[in-house]
């Protein structure tokens, strides 16, 4: 259960996250900070990750390619990264089993 942060969340989140989803990371990390959206989606589903962002053009890619990889959307606006690594600490178990859930391609936060 990997998350693959997109450019617009901070890898900072990554020290809270890891305990919870080992082997996350962020996709400047990665060497994709340049990389399209749609580079990204090859990445994540060659490499086994569930996508993170807060923008809305993944759910776009979903539809049309539908799952895996699955898409979690934080529909937050503009937040602080403390208040974004609240919502995912204590969203966890939620996240936990959509990306259990096989049926379940996208998951948004509000």
């Amino acid at each position: 259960m990997k998350l693959l942060l997109d450019q617009n969340l901070s890898r900072r989140l990554l020290a809270e996250l890891e305990p919870l989803f080992p082997g996350s990371a962020q996709v400047a990390l990665c060497g994709l900070d340049k990389a399209t959206d749609q580079a990204l989606w090859e990445y994540a589903l060659a490499n086994d990750f569930s996508i993170v962002t807060k923008d809305a053009d993944f759910l776009e890619l979903s539809a049309m390619r539908g799952c895996p990889p699955k898409i979690l959307r934080l529909n937050l606006g503009n937040v602080s990264n403390g208040r974004i690594k609240e919502v995912l600490l204590t969203q966890a178990l939620a996240i936990r089993a959509f990306l259990q859930n096989e049926a379940s391609g996208v998951l948004e936060i509000e």
